[in-house]
């Protein structure tokens, strides 16, 4: 007892103390500080967007597109989905391994009993003092062992596996950041889909009676047969665009179905309209200081490198001597009735120390290993740490770009609007044939679809810059419930 006290009392944890890395030093995501996007006026989705430096993001922050069916897809993918399943399990089995190993931090005591019937030789020495050359043995006893952790080889391997909790903690967070944005993400793909393909049938049936006419006008000799043939062409290229869309929206529909935990043959009640969506107008933007704190892909980096501190230390702890304490005591007799009887007890105390001495250069090299691979974590961090900013300040410029491709748009359909309604005018007075009015309804329902994509693509990446900012986990009871 005295000798476990003192080397307890002594006992140092070898290897480097971990510290976390500082926050980066950085005042900004972009080159030029952005406020808030350019608006479209009468467009659903075309609101300006601000940017509040400093925001907290919201928990559930595809709430802000204010879409019941949204809120209900995810909601029941987080519920159902098996990789957010695999990744709370993954995080079980490091929580359990970690708890396992500070076991050792205790001593291990164990009972055994045994019972034997023995015969022993005539011609030696009887083994039981009565004589007899048959006889029954019972030997209960119990065993104690201890490792005193004197150069903290235990701890540091506490440490590590403490760490690699926090690397599943962080996966699990991610998974789930991952999951919710890319349910959010196919939504919006799907509501462009569908109307895409709305307007490409109208642009099918439009292709299809500018046919007609002209077919009708070379059979009178008013239209030569080259209009027929090129405008034959325009039908079959536009047509060719309608499976390519479908197949893209089957794809949505199976993959939303997939994400929220369903096979693609049971169906997907959930149908999406960006009509549906709103545009969340006010963007909270996290200090630069803040975003490797709510990043988990950089949580996790910054874990991996935990493990790797602990592992120099566990390594440079094998190559010190190891001390084992052990105790046993217990009694033997003949028959059960004197298992306790006095002067049938026995017991030992004893004490190991081994030093490693020679294995051919093996621990040193471990060691070395170690101490490589902390360089390799620590590089790997800074690599995570700038690609994360890298994501934010993508998604920031996009949504500028977004905004300001959506006011040319606008303006273009606009234009094919007013070039529509001067070809039906000028087709009900007889300045103009009907083929005008079939080009003009061609050229708006194109400029259709090129809003309907623009629209979408602002939806989409404000969902990205949600996720870029951390998803807001650390407003999830659910996420942080045991994170201490």
């Amino acid at each position: 007892m005295a000798l476990t006290a003192l080397t307890l009392l002594t006992s140092c944890a070898v290897g480097p103390n971990f510290k976390k890395p500082v926050a980066p030093e950085v005042k900004g995501y972009t080159p030029s500080p952005l406020s808030t996007t350019s608006g479209t006026m009468n467009v659903a989705g075309g609101e300006p967007q601000r940017f509040l430096s400093g925001g907290d993001i919201p928990g559930e922050w595809w709430t802000l597109f204010h879409s019941r069916p949204l809120n209900a897809l995810i909601e029941r993918s987080l519920k159902n989905n098996p990789d957010l399943k695999a990744a709370q399990a993954a995080l079980s089995v490091a929580k359990e391994n970690m708890l396992a190993q500070k076991g050792v931090y205790f001593p291990s005591i164990a009972g055994s009993f045994s019972a034997s019937r023995q015969k022993t030789s005539a011609v030696i020495s009887p083994t039981p003092s009565s004589g007899a050359l048959y006889f029954n043995l019972y030997t209960p006893q119990v065993s104690v062992s201890y490792v005193p952790d004197v150069f903290g080889l235990n701890r540091r391997t506490v440490e590590s596996l403490n760490a690699q909790t926090e690397q599943a903690r962080f996966a699990l967070m991610a998974t789930h950041i991952t999951l919710s944005a890319n349910v959010a993400a196919a939504a919006i793909q799907e509501a462009s889909l569908r109307e895409q393909i709305a307007a490409t049938r109208e642009l099918i049936a439009i292709s299809t009676n500018m046919l007609q006419i002209l077919r009708t006008q070379f059979a009178r000799g008013s239209a030569s047969r080259l209009d027929v043939a090129a405008q034959e062409s325009q039908l079959a290229q536009v047509t060719s665009t309608l499976p390519p869309l479908l197949k893209q929206l089957a794809q949505q529909r199976n993959l939303l179905a997939a994400l929220s935990g369903s096979f693609p043959s049971q169906g997907l009640a959930e149908e999406f309209e960006l009509s549906s969506l709103q545009l969340p107008q006010d963007l909270p933007l996290s200090l630069p200081s803040q975003l490797v704190a709510q990043r988990p892909d950089v949580r996790q980096a910054e874990a991996n490198l935990h493990v790797a501190s602990a592992q120099i230390g566990i390594a440079v702890a094998n190559r010190l001597p190891n001390i084992t304490l052990t105790a046993n005591a217990g009694t033997v007799a003949l028959a059960a009735s004197q298992m306790f009887a006095g002067g049938a007890g026995f017991w030992t105390l004893a004490g190991t120390i081994t030093q490693p001495i020679f294995e051919g250069g093996a621990l040193l090299h471990k060691e070395r290993a170690a101490r490589a691979a902390y360089i390799l974590a620590e590089e790997q961090y800074h690599s995570t740490v700038l690609t994360s900013f890298q994501n934010v300040a993508d998604t920031l410029n996009a949504l500028e770009q977004d905004a300001d491709a959506l006011k040319a748009v606008a303006a273009a359909k606009d234009a094919a609007s007013v070039t529509l309604d001067l070809a039906k005018k000028q087709f009900q007075s007889g300045q103009a044939n009907y083929l005008a009015v079939l080009n003009a309804e061609q050229t708006y329902q194109q400029a259709m679809i090129n809003l309907v994509q623009a629209k979408a693509n602002r939806y989409a990446d404000t969902a990205a810059l949600f996720q870029a900012l951390g998803g807001g986990w650390w407003n999830r009871a659910d996420l942080t419930k045991d994170s201490n």
